[in-house]
């Protein structure tokens, strides 16, 4: 199904949905396994898979941390490639690589785009790769009807929003403040001004990221966005709490029960979602 369309199918059900973010590798591919299966069974509605990079620019120093000790375990291009099949072929939800384009050049753009499309991805968030200088990239996601994801910030301006919406699909991912991810945001009557011109500028779903980190930061933007998105927080109860923590809180962020005693999760999560 079209990423656009899964994502407003959804909506028919739930008032707002849940984007989550794993690093691949980390902190090995056989726990990033586990991880992502927790979070699809707690009810995460779609995720981003990113692919460790030795400088990722717009991450702040928890997904940093998380990068560097993926590489130093030795997670490859091909490795990740390798393992979002496994991811796709396991559980019923869209997933979508986010990565720097650097990884995509030296990868072969085309052929990159064309591994996405074999490895059963949706589409991909690449937020140092402007439009203007992604003719390449964006024409090969057409090709294989996959969703290249864009970006708007708070310093974007309203024309500059019009311009990279023309090239979106999906959804438009909302950058909640200046800065890198991790740090808490507020919540004001700013950021609302500032999702009002988002909203003005697109007919696409918004999803909102940088800084989301609990329930109530969740509840405050239904009716606002279509996508809450949450990365930082779940590497910080990963690291404190283990996978099973990850789990019971997002079913907290959605006032949902989690397994109890005696109770098992089902063995085939592919018919979930």
């Amino acid at each position: 199904m079209e990423l656009e369309s899964y994502v407003r199918g959804k909506l028919e059900q739930r008032d707002i949905l849940i984007m989550t973010h794993v690093v691949l590798g980390y902190p090995s591919f056989e726990d990033c396994f586990g991880l992502i299966r927790s979070m699809v069974v707690a009810g995460v509605d779609l995720m981003e898979l990113q692919i460790p990079f030795s400088d990722p620019i717009a991450d702040g120093p928890v997904i940093l941390r998380a990068n560097q000790e993926a590489l130093k375990e030795g997670a490859t291009v091909q490795a990740c490639l390798d393992f979002a099949q496994e991811v796709t072929w396991s559980f019923n939800i869209p997933f979508l690589f986010m990565s720097y384009y650097n990884i995509l050049f030296k990868y072969g753009v085309g052929d990159f785009v064309s591994a996405m499309a074999e490895k059963g991805m949706q589409g991909a968030i690449v937020p140092d790769l402007p439009p203007e200088e992604g003719d390449e990239y964006l024409e090969a996601m057409k090709r294989h009807d996959l969703s290249p994801i864009l970006m708007f910030s708070p310093t974007t301006s309203d024309r500059r929003m019009k311009y990279n919406a023309s090239f979106a699909r999906g959804f438009i991912y909302c950058v909640a403040r200046k800065g890198v991810t991790g740090a808490k945001t507020d919540f004001s009557e700013d950021l609302q001004g500032y999702l009002a011109r988002c909203r003005k500028s697109t007919q696409l779903p918004l999803a909102l990221g940088f800084g989301v980190r609990e329930k109530s930061d969740v509840h405050k933007l239904k009716g606002e966005i279509e996508i809450a998105v949450i990365g930082t927080e779940m590497l910080r109860i990963l690291e404190t709490g283990g996978i099973e923590s990850v789990g019971d809180f997002i079913r907290s962020l959605r006032g949902t029960p989690g397994v109890g005693p005696g109770q098992k999760e089902p063995k085939d999560i592919h018919n979930l979602g």
